[in-house]
């Protein structure tokens, strides 16, 4: 029998391959779930002391019912998949991991950009459909490049990962727009801007806040009528940051000029997902992997080992609850 706790990783398969646990199976007895629904969470924390998550649903009934749980983990920053409230009815503690991804997270916002505006993709695809060896000239000129060098980039929302891309767009001479925080009410804070600005102003925009009341839809066509023709929207954040239908129709009509999307409202997405219609131009979609380069990963793991070990010192590292 092990002195270890009883622990379960009730999503282990969303981290993905190539991770190193040995930190974590020192501290607990750990059970490792690839996937679990709503329908698997009783069976899974019946006698566990710990639950760790990614992205799996964690409702008040589950934590209820959990008689032994003490502590949930967050292999992410988000929280909004686990009722905190009903941890803290049930005195079960909650903590996330910060800060493990920004380096991926930036470097992703920028291959959306440069992907976008260097239009690799198509000269990609128009290299390969035989038009350059058909061509007189060295160069092809089909679709219009840009130097972000002197282009202005809107930031909606300035934590961590909003300061780890201005700081990159400012290596590459941008002039940085800060919004206030969506919702704010009163004039904004020294050195930032409000946001019906930055929207009007910025040639790039990139989301970086979460998902509240205040956010839902931040993007809609009103938003998208009020931005330069020429814009591009960028979003690695929260998917219904931004209507869907709203931002297909703003890329048909030519209303903005382009968008990279990292994230859905619904993951993985519905076959009727607005975007996912091959007619829309200019749109890069990833799925939700600007945070998962390995070395992230591997940070997130660990620092969820942190957690676990600060817990049972009795210190707070990283706590919600």
């Amino acid at each position: 029998m092990s002195s270890k706790p009883k622990a379960v990783f009730l999503d282990f398969a969303t981290v993905g391959p190539g991770i190193d646990t040995a930190r974590l199976d020192a501290l607990v007895d750990m059970e490792y779930c690839d996937f679990s629904g709503a329908a698997d969470m009783a069976s899974r924390l019946e006698g566990s002391e710990i639950a760790v998550l990614n992205k799996a649903p964690l409702g008040r009934d589950a934590i209820a019912a959990a008689a032994r749980l003490k502590l949930i983990v967050l292999a992410a920053t988000g929280s909004d998949n686990v009722d905190v409230e009903a941890a803290r009815d049930k005195g079960v503690a909650v903590a996330n991991v910060r800060e493990y991804c920004s380096s991926a997270l930036a470097q992703h916002v920028f291959a959306l950009i440069l992907g976008l505006t260097q239009k690799v993709g198509p000269y990609d695809m128009l290299v390969r459909s035989g038009a350059w060896s058909r061509s007189r000239s060295f160069a092809l000129f089909d679709y219009p490049i840009r130097e972000l060098g002197g282009r202005k980039l809107g930031i909606v929302g300035y934590g961590t990962l909003g300061q780890a891309v201005g700081r990159i767009g400012e290596a590459l001479g941008m002039e940085l727009l800060i919004s206030q925080r969506p919702g704010e009410s009163g004039p904004p804070p020294q050195g930032r801007l409000p946001l019906a600005t930055v929207l009007a102003e910025a040639d790039v925009l990139s989301l970086h806040c979460p998902l509240t009341e205040a956010t839902r839809h931040l993007l809609d066509a009103a938003a998208f009528r009020s931005m330069k023709r020429d814009a591009i929207v960028i979003n690695t954040a929260r998917g219904a940051l931004i209507d869907q239908q709203a931002l297909a129709d703003a890329l048909r009509t030519g209303q903005i000029g382009g968008a990279g999307i990292d994230v859905l409202p619904l993951e993985p997405p519905p076959a009727d997902q607005p975007l996912l219609k091959r007619d829309i131009p200019n749109l890069i979609l990833t799925p939700h992997i600007a945070w998962s380069a390995k070395e992230a990963r591997q940070r997130a793991i660990d620092q969820v080992a942190e957690n676990i070990e600060a817990w049972l010192a009795g210190r707070e590292l990283r706590r919600i609850v």
